[in-house]
C-alpha cells in the first residue's frame, strides 16, 4: 500500500533535459507542497541558483552543455552553494555514475523510473538532514586528501609556530599542465580519476607529519612541517619524477602527465596568504619551464614571473577598438551572416515588389530544387555506401617496407603521445615498419626523455624534432626526407590504428590506387554528450558519406589522418602550410592530376573527439574555412582538368561549389515566408497545404534520420551497441546541429573574406 507523505514547504530546483521527467517530478513535488523551479542543464541550473538558492536540487546526470557531475562539482566548490543538498537521478544500470556522484559529493541518488512516494521520502529526508558545508569537511571528497579549508588551518598553525621561533617548514603547490587538455577530451570524470591517482602517488613515500591537500581548481597542496630547503627540494623533486614516470589511466586512456611544482620555505612569515603567494610564484615559474624541477620562490623566480606577466600583458595590450573587435569578432561575423542570408534578401524582395517585380515565386522553386537536390544526393550516397568493396585479391602479394608519420605539437599532445607510440609499435604488419614522430615544441619537455628511451629500445621509432615548425604540414614535409617505406600512413598524435591497418592499406595500394583513406572512429565517447554525438557523426561521415561519395563520383578525399600514400606521390605532392585544411588541398591536387583516392571504412583508426561545444565550434570552423579556401583554389582547376571524367567533374562541382552555396540557399525559405507574411497581411493568408511544399518538407526532413540509419547499419560494433546514441543524434541534428554547421559554414566564409586565417589547434589547446 502506498503511504501518504506529509506535505511541507520548501524550494526545489529540478534539473533534467527530458521535459517528460521534468514535468513528472515537478507535479509530484508540487503535490508535496514544494515550490518548484526547473532547468534543462547544469548551466541553466547555476543561473537559477545564483538568482535564489533552493533548499534542494534534483539533477539528472546526462545533460547537454553541463552534466550533473559538473554541476555538482561547481556547487560543492563554492562556500555559498556547498550546503545545498543534491539528489542525482541515475539509470538502474549506472553503478559507476552512482559511485562517482557520491564520491563527488552527491547526498543521495534515485534510480529511474522514479516512484513518486520514494521521491518525496528522499526529499524530506535530505531537507531534514542537510549536508555538512564543504568548508567544514576534513577531507576532500574527490581525492581523500585534506580539504582546502582544513589544509589552510593546518598550514596556518605551522606558519604561526615557525614565526614564533619554531623550525622552518615548506609549503608547495603542484598542478598538472595538461589538465585542461585531457579534461576537454576525456571529460570531468577523467579529471576525477587522475586526481585520485595523483593523490595516491603523493602519499606513496610520505612521512607521518606530511600534509597533502586538494583544491577544487585542481591544484595539489603540500605541507612539510619542520623541513629545511635542502630536504624539501629533494623530497619535492622525487614527487615530480614519480608523477612524470607514472602511467595514469582515465577513461581507459593511458596518459603521461607533466607536473609543475612551486614552493617556498616559511620561517618568519605572519600569514598563510603571504606564504601561499610565494609558493604560487614558484608554481607559475615552474609552469613556464616544464623541466621537472621544483621551483623555489626566489629573486630569479620573481623576475621571471614578472617578465611573463608583462609579456602576457603586452600581448593583450591593444587599442580599445582593437580589443573590442577581438572580443566580439565572432559575434560580429555571425550578425553579418544573419544580415546577408535573412535581412538583405527580405529587403531585396520588398524593394523589387515596390517596383512591381515579385521574384519570390521563382526563389521558392529555386529553394525547393536545392533542398531536393541535396536530399537526393545524400540518399544516393547512403545507398552507395551499402555496397561492400574489398581491396583486390592477390594471393601472391608481397608486403614491402612501410612508414608511419605521426605529426604532433607536443605541448598539446605530450599527455597522449607515449600511449600512441606504444600502439604503433604493437601493429601487426608483415613487412618492416618505420615509425616517424615528427614534432615541434617551443621548449624541451620531460616527455622527450621518455620518447628517447623508447627510440633506443626499438630502432623502428625515429624521433624528428622539426625546429621552427608552426604547423602539421611542416612536420609532415620534414618527415618525408626520412621515409624508408614504399608507402606511408599519416596520422595525428591521438590516433590508434587497428592492427591490420597497414596490411589492408597495402592490399589497395599494390593495385591501381595511389591513396587510401580509412575510417576514423571516436574512442572517447564516454567523455561527454558532445563526444557521443561526434562519434555518431563520424560514422555518418567515414562509414557512409566518404565511401558513398567515392563510389558515386569516382574519387575520394584524404582526411588528414589514417590516410595511406604511395611514398613517391607524397614526395611530389607534399602539404601546403598556408591552407587551413592542407589534407583537402592535397587531395584535390592529386585528383586533378589523375591520381586515384579510394575510401575503405574497414581500415580503422580510433581517435579523440572534441568533448565540448566550444572545442567542436573551433574544430569545425577551421574545417569549414579550410574547405572554403580549397573551393576557391581548386573549383575551376577541377572543372578544367583534362584528366577528370565528366562524372568526376560533377562530383568536384558538388563537393567544392555546392557545399559552399547550400548553407545560404537552405535558409532562404525564411525571408521568402517573411515577405509573404508582410505582403499578404498574416500567416493565416498563406496556403500551407501546397503539395510541393509538403512533399519537399517531408523528403528533406527524412534526410537526417535516413543518414543516421545508414550510419547505424555501417557503424562499428562498439558504436552500434549504443542504439540510443543514434536516436539522440537524430533529435540533436534535427533541432540544433544541422543549423549549427550551416552557421559555421557561413561565418567561416566571412572570416576568410575578412582575412582571419589564424590556425587554431582545436581539440588539445589550453584555450580552445
Amino acid at each position: 500500500m502506498n503511504m501518504p507523505i506529509k506535505a511541507r514547504s520548501g524550494s526545489i530546483l529540478v534539473v533534467d533535459d527530458d521535459p517528460v521527467i521534468q514535468q513528472f517530478i515537478s507535479l509530484v513535488l508540487k503535490r508535496g507542497g514544494f515550490d518548484i523551479t526547473v532547468a534543462s542543464n547544469g548551466l541553466e541550473a547555476l543561473n537559477r541558483v545564483n538568482e535564489a538558492a533552493p533548499d534542494l536540487i534534483i539533477s539528472d546526470v546526462m545533460m547537454p552543455e553541463m552534466d550533473g557531475f559538473s554541476l555538482l562539482k561547481e556547487l560543492r566548490s563554492k562556500s555559498d552553494t556547498a550546503f545545498i543538498p543534491l539528489i542525482l537521478l541515475t539509470s538502474k544500470s549506472s553503478d559507476e555514475d552512482i559511485i562517482d556522484g557520491l564520491n563527488l559529493g552527491a547526498d543521495d541518488y534515485l534510480p529511474k523510473p522514479i516512484d513518486g512516494n520514494i521521491l518525496l521520502a528522499r526529499v524530506n529526508s535530505k531537507l531534514n538532514r542537510p549536508p555538512v558545508p564543504v568548508e567544514n569537511l576534513v577531507l576532500d571528497r574527490q581525492t581523500g586528501l585534506h580539504s582546502t579549508q582544513n589544509f589552510r588551518r593546518e598550514a596556518s598553525r605551522e606558519i604561526f609556530r615557525a614565526s614564533k621561533g619554531g623550525k622552518a617548514g615548506c609549503l608547495a603547490y603542484l598542478e598538472i599542465l595538461e589538465n585542461a587538455r585531457f579534461r576537454e577530451r576525456l571529460g570531468e570524470r577523467a579529471d576525477r580519476e587522475i586526481s585520485k591517482q595523483i593523490s595516491e602517488v603523493l602519499q606513496q613515500n610520505s612521512h607521518s607529519l606530511d600534509i597533502f591537500g586538494h583544491e577544487p581548481s585542481g591544484k595539489f597542496l603540500i605541507l612539510l612541517p619542520e623541513k629545511d630547503a635542502s630536504y624539501s627540494q629533494k623530497y619535492l623533486k622525487d614527487i615530480l619524477i614519480r608523477i612524470a614516470e607514472h602511467s595514469f589511466v582515465a577513461q581507459e586512456e593511458k596518459l603521461r602527465l607533466t607536473p609543475a611544482l612551486g614552493y617556498t620555505i616559511f620561517e618568519n612569515e605572519k600569514s598563510f596568504e603571504e606564504v601561499s603567494e610565494k609558493a604560487q610564484i614558484g608554481l607559475e615559474y615552474a609552469g613556464s619551464q616544464m623541466d621537472l624541477e621544483p621551483k623555489v620562490c626566489n629573486e630569479e623566480a620573481i623576475r621571471a614571473v614578472e617578465k611573463l606577466r608583462q609579456a602576457e600583458g603586452s600581448k593583450k595590450k591593444t587599442s580599445p577598438i582593437g580589443q573590442f573587435y577581438k572580443n566580439t569578432s565572432a559575434l560580429l561575423q555571425f550578425f553579418i551572416s544573419l544580415f546577408l542570408y535573412l535581412l538583405l534578401p527580405y529587403w531585396v524582395y520588398r524593394t523589387l515588389d515596390s517596383l512591381g517585380v515579385d521574384i519570390t515565386p521563382f526563389m521558392y522553386y529555386v529553394i525547393v530544387i536545392s533542398l531536393l537536390t541535396t536530399a537526393i544526393m545524400i540518399w544516393i550516397e547512403g545507398f552507395q555506401s551499402l555496397k561492400k568493396i574489398d581491396p583486390p585479391f592477390n594471393p601472391d602479394i608481397q608486403y614491402p617496407a612501410a612508414s608511419a608519420i605521426i605529426a604532433a605539437y607536443l605541448p598539446n599532445e605530450a599527455y597522449t603521445i607515449v600511449d600512441t607510440i606504444n600502439v604503433f609499435l604493437k601493429l601487426n604488419y608483415p613487412g618492416p615498419l618505420q615509425i616517424i614522430l615528427a614534432y615541434n615544441t617551443p621548449q624541451r619537455l620531460p616527455v622527450e626523455t621518455i620518447l628517447q628511451q623508447m627510440a633506443k629500445k626499438d630502432n623502428r621509432l625515429t624521433l624528428l624534432k622539426v625546429d621552427g615548425s608552426e604547423s602539421k604540414s611542416q612536420n609532415v614535409n620534414a618527415a618525408i626526407a626520412h621515409i624508408s617505406g614504399e608507402f606511408v600512413g599519416i596520422f595525428d598524435a591521438d590516433h590508434h590504428p587497428a592492427e591490420n591497418s597497414f596490411t589492408r592499406a597495402w592490399q589497395w595500394l599494390s593495385g591501381s590506387c595511389d591513396i587510401v583513406q580509412g575510417h576514423c572512429l571516436v574512442r572517447n565517447y564516454n567523455a561527454s554528450w558532445v563526444a557521443r554525438m561526434v562519434a555518431v557523426e563520424f560514422e555518418a561521415i567515414y562509414a557512409v558519406s566518404h565511401p558513398g561519395r567515392t563510389r558515386l563520383y569516382g574519387f575520394g578525399i584524404f582526411g588528414g589522418s589514417n590516410g595511406y600514400w604511395k611514398t613517391e606521390l607524397l614526395r611530389q605532392t607534399r602539404m601546403h602550410g598556408f591552407m587551413l585544411t592542407e589534407d583537402i588541398d592535397s587531395s584535390m591536387r592529386v585528383t586533378e592530376n589523375g591520381h586515384i583516392i579510394v575510401t575503405d571504412p574497414n581500415i580503422i583508426s580510433r581517435e579523440l573527439a572534441p568533448g565540448t561545444l566550444k572545442a567542436l565550434w573551433n574544430q569545425r570552423m577551421r574545417w569549414s574555412q579550410g574547405w572554403f579556401q580549397v573551393s576557391m583554389e581548386h573549383f575551376l582547376n577541377a572543372i578544367r582538368s583534362k584528366k577528370l571524367s565528366t562524372r568526376q567533374k560533377i562530383g568536384a562541382a558538388y563537393l567544392l561549389a555546392w557545399r559552399e552555396i547550400y548553407p545560404w540557399l537552405s535558409s532562404q525559405m525564411f525571408p521568402v515566408i517573411a515577405f509573404w507574411v508582410w505582403k499578404f497581411k498574416g500567416l493565416d493568408k498563406l496556403d500551407w497545404l501546397i503539395p510541393i511544399f509538403i512533399l519537399t518538407t517531408l523528403f528533406t526532413l527524412s534526410v537526417g534520420p535516413g543518414q543516421t540509419l545508414f550510419a547505424f547499419i555501417k557503424s562499428e560494433k562498439e558504436i552500434k551497441d549504443h542504439k540510443s546514441w543514434f536516436i539522440w543524434y537524430i533529435i540533436f541534428s534535427s533541432l540544433f546541429y544541422t543549423e549549427f554547421k550551416n552557421i559555421i559554414a557561413r561565418v567561416a566564409q566571412i572570416k576568410e573574406f575578412m582575412g582571419e586565417r589564424s590556425w587554431r589547434i582545436t581539440p588539445r589547446t589550453n584555450k580552445p
